[in-house]
């Protein structure tokens, strides 16, 4: 793994969104609970997630600009310093105002880091490894996921539930420690993007940002999937089996568990099958599977075979949004790196913020059912675009013999 990752910087950035996951699991389960307890509604609660998923909106474009002017590492420590301030605030703040402002700053400085270490990963992996890298970062985020809610309860039966966010601010500071005081500044390829220098010398200028998004329009639409259907079944899966299929509170909050496992198995196995196959194919292969799981669910009835469904999705599913971040690296020019993922986390948060409400109208109009067949259709829609625009990866044109008419960078 050392020889084909020998970038220092690409396991710093790990290191530092491992902590930052840890922060956010510890936050993030604790969060409902919180403000339940301080009396907040649950339309209340809806309202300032739609907060922190607007942040994101609002916030991605204006990050490509930041890391031209700025540089990815200085934009990658002012957003952990400043998710670090809203969830160290979130528990003592006495309004709703109050706690929706520190939401939207939250969203605005998660879209930060993300748009940021997406950037700094994309620029400093080769072509060949861009997929195994991506991977590799959605594990790190994701181990942290899962160790911070299993640390959560022991500090809060330690200390106190203020105490538990504290540490979650304590420990995002230490990220921004890491990167401010290890992690290089300039970015290979992407120097042009900052200051006279590149116009000075002559360099090409940057893509326009929709030819951008059209070069990267599957890995756009397949994140855009990935966030609806994620902030659809956390909400709305839980409902539907206890309300249809028997199963119990207490088997539902073990079903995500099964997710994260086939997540956190295979999305680094399938990320190097992606870089040595072609990522869009894959995507295709595993959207396939991932829709058929999903119909799993109005038809299987033991609960064993639901959980052996979940695990598949999350083998398939998930592991779709590093190959299509890979995809996004390939086709698109170093220069243009921020501004693709500045425009990759938009239809992110866009999926974050449409999934819930529109899942919830079609819950309440035509039943759970229903609801599970249309995020089976959007995975089926989005197989369907993979195939329309298979030529978007310059994997499936070799294949197929054709003159790459994608480019393809890093070369």
């Amino acid at each position: 793994m050392l020889r084909r990752i020998p970038d220092r910087n690409i396991w710093l950035v790990f290191g530092a969104i491992f902590l930052l996951g840890l922060a956010y699991g510890i936050a993030i389960s604790l969060t409902a609970v919180f403000l339940d307890a301080r009396g907040f509604t649950k339309t209340d609660i809806g309202l300032l997630a739609s907060c922190f998923a607007l942040g994101i909106v609002l916030l991605s474009l204006p990050m490509d600009t930041l890391i031209r002017r700025f540089s990815a590492k200085a934009t990658l420590v002012l957003a952990l310093a400043g998710y670090a301030v809203a969830v160290g605030a979130f528990p003592f703040l006495p309004t709703f105002a109050a706690i929706a402002a520190v939401r939207f700053l939250d969203g605005a400085c998660s879209v930060g880091i993300w748009v940021s270490c997406e950037t700094i990963l994309l620029a400093r992996s080769d072509k060949h490894n861009k997929a195994f890298v991506t991977s590799l970062y959605a594990v790190s985020m994701a181990l942290g996921y899962v160790l911070g809610p299993l640390c959560a309860p022991h500090i809060v039966a330690l200390s106190s539930m203020p105490a538990a966010f504290l540490l979650s601010c304590v420990i995002s500071l230490m990220s921004a420690v890491l990167v401010l005081a290890r992690l290089d500044r300039e970015l290979p390829g992407m120097s042009e993007a900052h200051g006279q220098a590149g116009a000075a010398s002559g360099a090409e200028p940057s893509a326009s940002s929709a030819s951008i998004l059209w070069r990267i329009k599957t890995a756009c639409f397949a994140t855009f999937a990935y966030g609806y259907f994620q902030a659809s079944v956390v909400l709305f899966l839980p409902l539907y089996l206890m309300a249809e299929k028997g199963v119990t509170r207490d088997q539902t909050i073990q079903i995500p568990a099964y997710f994260a496992v086939g997540m956190l198995l295979f999305t680094n196995v399938f990320g190097r099958i992606g870089d040595r196959r072609g990522h869009l194919l894959l995507m295709r292969v595993l959207g396939t599977i991932g829709t058929l799981m999903i119909l799993g669910f109005v038809y299987l009835d033991r609960y064993d075979a639901m959980c052996a469904a979940v695990f598949i999705a999350g083998a398939t599913l998930a592991s779709i949004s590093p190959l299509s971040l890979a995809l996004q690296g390939v086709v698109t020019a170093p220069r243009d790196y921020s501004r693709a993922n500045s425009l990759y986390n938009v239809f992110y948060a866009a999926g974050m913020l449409l999934g819930p409400p529109a899942s919830s109208a079609i819950y309440q109009a035509a039943g759970g059912i229903t609801m599970i067949y249309h995020l089976a259709a959007l995975w089926a829609a989005f197989v369907v675009f993979t195939v329309v625009f298979a030529g978007d990866d310059p994997a499936s044109r070799r294949s197929a013999g054709e003159r790459v008419s994608v480019p393809v960078w890093n070369e």
